[in-house]
C-alpha cells in the first residue's frame, strides 16, 4: 500500500472513529438515566470510553496528516482540502485541552460533530496533492495556517458549548416575546447547520452517481484587459458535479445527465451575476438550501417540536454555569493564538510574499472582521459582565463569522487568497 493510501485511508477511519465516539458521549449522557449501574459511574464510564476512542480516531488522522506531509512534500494546509481537514484535526485537539481541564461528557455531544462536519466538508474537495505555487512555499505560511487553525478551533469548541449552554436554558414552552426570539435563534443556528449538511451530502450523493453537466458561456474581455487593447469575446466551458437547476446566463447546453426526469435545467442565474463560475455558485447555493431545508422540517415532522426542543432534555444535568465558563474559557485561549497566527504571522508572510504586510484582500479584512469580533466579545465579558446567554450568542455568531470567512471568502470572493479555492 502506498503512503497515498495509507494517507486518505487514515483521514476516512478517522472521520467514522469520531462518529463513534459521538455517540458513546450519548449514551454517556443519555445511558445514566437507564442504566442498572450507579448513575455517576456510568458516566464516568462511557466518558472514558468515547474519550479513548476519539484519542484513537485522533491518531489516525495524524497518521493521514504526517503521511500526506511525506509524499506531497509540504505539510498538508495549502488548499481547502488540506485546511479543512487541519482544521478539523485542531479541533479535536482543542476538545481533547478542554475535556482534560473540566471532564464534561457533554462537550463530546456537541463539539466531535462540528470536527466531523468540517471534515466530510473537506471531502468535497479534490484530495490529490498538487505542486506548491512560489507564493506558498515559504515557513511563513505553515505557522502562519497552522496558528490560526488552532485559534479557529477553540472558537469552535466555543461556538459548540456555547450552542449548548442555549438549548439547555432556553425556555421552548414560553410564549414571551423574548422566549419566542430565543428559539427562533437557536432553530436558525441548528437550520444553518443542517445546510452545511445538506451541501455535503448533495455533493457525495451526485459524486456517487458521477454526475456531469457542462455549458458553454461567451465571455467578454474588456480591452484594458487585453494585450492587444481590443474587447475580445471568448468561450468558456462551465462543469456542473451538481445538477443545474440553475444555469450560467446567457449559456448553452453542452452535455447534460437528467436528474429525477428533469431533462434541463430550471432557471437562468441572473444577469448580474458577473464571472464564468457565478452560476455554478448560485446552483451549489441552492442544493444546499434545499437539501438542508428538507433535512431541518423532515426533523422537526419526525420529532413533532422543535429540534432544540428535542435536544434540551440530554443536557437537562449539565450545570449552565459550567458551560458558560467552558465556552469564555476556550475563547480566551484561542484569541491569542489566532492574533499570532491570522493577524501577526500573516503580516509576515504576506510581507515575503506580496511586498506589503497589509493590502485589504477580502481574505485579510474579514480575518480582521473576526478578531475584533472576539474582541469585542473578550471585552463585553471582562468589563461589562456579559454573561451567560448574551455571551453564549456572541460565541455562536463569531464562530458563524468565522466560517463564511474560511468558506465564503475562499469560494465565492475573488482575492489572492483565491488558491484555498481550488
Amino acid at each position: 500500500m502506498s503512503l497515498e493510501q495509507i494517507s486518505n485511508t487514515g483521514l476516512i477511519v478517522a472521520f467514522f472513529i469520531y462518529i463513534v465516539a459521538f455517540f458513546s458521549f450519548v449514551i454517556a449522557i443519555t445511558g445514566k438515566k437507564w442504566s442498572n449501574r450507579n448513575p455517576k459511574d456510568h458516566l464516568t464510564r462511557w466518558s472514558k470510553i468515547a474519550f479513548s476512542i476519539t484519542v484513537i480516531g485522533f491518531a489516525s488522522q495524524i497518521l493521514y496528516f504526517i503521511t500526506r506531509w511525506i509524499y506531497s512534500g509540504h505539510i498538508p494546509n495549502s488548499n481547502m482540502f488540506e485546511f479543512m481537514t487541519l482544521l478539523s484535526m485542531m479541533i479535536i485537539v482543542g476538545f481533547i485541552v478542554i475535556y482534560l481541564i473540566y471532564r464534561s461528557a457533554g462537550i463530546g455531544v456537541f463539539a466531535l460533530p462540528v470536527a466531523f462536519i468540517v471534515q466530510a466538508y473537506a471531502m468535497v474537495f479534490p484530495w490529490e496533492a498538487e505542486p506548491l505555487i512560489p507564493a506558498l512555499q515559504d515557513n511563513w505560511l505553515k505557522i502562519h495556517v497552522t496558528t490560526a487553525a488552532l485559534g479557529e478551533a477553540f472558537f469552535a469548541v466555543g461556538f459548540a458549548t456555547g450552542l449548548m449552554y442555549l438549548i439547555r436554558t432556553v425556555n421552548f414552552s414560553g410564549t414571551s416575546k423574548k422566549d419566542r426570539r430565543s428559539v427562533r435563534g437557536v432553530e436558525f443556528t441548528i437550520f444553518v447547520i443542517l445546510v452545511v449538511v445538506g451541501f455535503i451530502s448533495s455533493v457525495f450523493l451526485f459524486n456517487g452517481m458521477d454526475y456531469q453537466a457542462e455549458f458553454t458561456k461567451e465571455v467578454i474581455i474588456p480591452a484594458e484587459d487585453t494585450a492587444l487593447e481590443l474587447e475580445q469575446v471568448i468561450t468558456e466551458d462551465v462543469e456542473y458535479t451538481l445538477p443545474p437547476i440553475i444555469q450560467p446566463y446567457n449559456s448553452e447546453i453542452t452535455s447534460m445527465d437528467s436528474y429525477f426526469g428533469i431533462q434541463k435545467p430550471l432557471f437562468e442565474a441572473p444577469f448580474w451575476m458577473k464571472g464564468v463560475n457565478a452560476g455554478r455558485k448560485l446552483n451549489t447555493v441552492v442544493w444546499a438550501l434545499l437539501l438542508g431545508t428538507l433535512l431541518y422540517y423532515g426533523l422537526r415532522l419526525i420529532l413533532r417540536k422543535p429540534i432544540g426542543a428535542s435536544i434540551q432534555p440530554i443536557l437537562s444535568d449539565i450545570d449552565p454555569d459550567d458551560l458558560d465558563e467552558i465556552t469564555y474559557r476556550s475563547i480566551a485561549l484561542g484569541f491569542p493564538i489566532f492574533t499570532l497566527g491570522a493577524l501577526i504571522f500573516a503580516m509576515i508572510w504576506a510581507h515575503i510574499a506580496w511586498e506589503r504586510f497589509w493590502g485589504w484582500d477580502p481574505k485579510e479584512v474579514w480575518a480582521l472582521i473576526v478578531w475584533l469580533f472576539y474582541s469585542v466579545y473578550l471585552h463585553l465579558r471582562l468589563s461589562r459582565g456579559w454573561q451567560g446567554e448574551k455571551s453564549s450568542w456572541l460565541s455562536v455568531i463569531g464562530f458563524l463569522i468565522v466560517m463564511f470567512t474560511l468558506v465564503g471568502v475562499n469560494l465565492v470572493i475573488a482575492g489572492l487568497h483565491s488558491y484555498a479555492g481550488v
